[in-house]
């Protein structure tokens, strides 16, 4: 049978509540609301009063608001000591004034309130949350509880519009009682979100919750958000982790983007991350440090998509198939002879246009530009202008294609200067 009624009330109106049993006899009052999590994630567990002898608990199908505003008991047996906290989120302690993730919109806000719901089934009244509330509603009713009638406040709230989110968009960061910091989330939900996102939520976070974030991903999300951020938040980022973990994220970064956060933490420090890293990897990133941060082979990748001259369409197709990096990165394969010197490149428009037999000496571009890897990082800007580039190749003294330097590189060093 469908709910016949829903109630909408808000937790700062409830909070301080008077609960009677069905004689009208004070049982305490409403100190917290304890919810479920899991698979019954918003589903109110219990009511947690204050009374003469201690915090008790509730479930919530056992109570019910009055007409008159208070909170009455089914039946007194109902009350009962509360001592396991740890299988429950209390929507007092650990979310009002609290940082959350907004997965929907996101982006970090504090709570303010949280809006609940009365639902009347067969008789029971069940208590769900509904949404929380991040405006001026919900701060507006913070700051005037007590202050005002509760029923003067729920008017005086009312005339601010609501922004709320959906339970089911909340991601929240939980403070257990020792104070420790975790994360009660579905991760796939930050696993989605494109890094720049991610980046922001990350700057955005109180240093605590930013750790219980960063913490609880994969190593190659956290690899991928950990290059969109600045310098200084990497070192943040990465000041609890130990070694090998840090080179399990390293491993997943673009070799130049490792290896400049590299650059940026102490030498020991850099040197111990480099001996826990995998041999292919960690001599990639040896190799991108011994260059001048500030020349082409600073922002170069060594991670690019290459063929022999006499390649066809069909083997570019493998190649790119096989290829490591980020695929999101690829703008053109590039044509390597024996020697590894550079002899043209195709952009990958022009390749899935053409038959998989032709041969991609036959769509490469008559002029490749390139340039010497000790390139001066404003020079190389000024040829990222002039010739309106994606990408480019960069080459060493033997004109050996050594790494390809990508446009948000160069966006990068000049929103820097800016």
């Amino acid at each position: 049978m469908e709910p016949r009624t829903s109630i909408r009330v808000s937790l700062t109106a409830l909070l301080g509540t008077p609960v009677t049993d069905a004689q009208g006899q004070l049982r305490g009052r409403l100190k917290d609301i304890a919810v479920a999590t899991g698979p019954d994630a918003g589903k109110v567990a219990g009511l947690v009063l204050k009374t003469k002898t201690g915090l008790a608990l509730v479930p919530s199908q056992e109570a019910r608001e009055t007409p008159a505003g208070t909170l009455e008991l089914r039946s007194p047996d109902s009350l009962a000591p509360l001592k396991d906290e740890g299988n429950f989120l209390f929507l007092q302690r650990d979310l009002i004034d609290r940082q959350i993730i907004d997965v929907h919109g996101r982006k970090v806000v504090r709570v303010n309130d949280v809006d609940l719901e009365w639902h009347d089934r067969d008789g029971s009244s069940l208590l769900r949350v509904a949404e929380v509330e991040v405006g001026l509603r919900g701060f507006i009713r913070q700051i005037f509880k007590g202050v005002l009638p509760r029923v003067r406040l729920e008017a005086v709230s009312r005339k601010f519009a609501p922004r709320g989110i959906p339970w089911q968009f909340v991601d929240v960061i939980e403070v257990d009682p020792a104070r420790r910091v975790k994360l009660r989330i579905e991760n796939e939900r930050l696993a989605e979100m494109h890094p720049s996102d991610l980046a922001e939520i990350l700057e955005d976070l109180a240093p605590a919750e930013r750790e219980a974030v960063f913490t609880s991903l994969d190593e190659e999300v956290a690899a991928e958000a950990l290059e969109e951020v600045e310098p200084k938040l990497q070192k943040a980022l990465l000041e609890k982790l130990d070694e090998e973990r840090i080179a399990d994220i390293v491993e997943e970064m673009d070799p130049g983007a490792a290896a400049d956060l590299l650059a940026e933490l102490p030498e020991e420090q850099s040197e111990a991350i480099l001996e826990e890293m995998q041999p292919e990897e960690r001599q990639e990133v040896e190799e991108l440090l011994e260059f001048d941060e500030h020349s082409a082979a600073g922002y170069m990748t060594t991670d690019f998509v290459y063929v022999g001259t006499d390649a066809s369409v069909g083997q570019g197709v493998q190649a790119l198939r096989s290829f490591d990096g980020d695929p999101e990165s690829v703008t053109d394969i590039f044509l390597l002879d024996e020697k590894r010197v550079l002899r043209g490149s195709v952009s990958l428009a022009r390749m899935v246009m053409s038959q998989p037999e032709t041969r991609l000496s036959v769509l490469s571009e008559p002029r490749v530009l390139s340039c010497p890897a000790d390139l001066n990082q404003n020079e190389l800007a000024e040829l990222f202008d002039k010739y309106n580039l994606h990408s480019l190749p960069v080459v060493d003294a033997q004109e050996r294609m050594v790494g390809v330097v990508q446009a948000d590189q160069v966006i990068s060093f000049l929103r820097e200067r800016l």
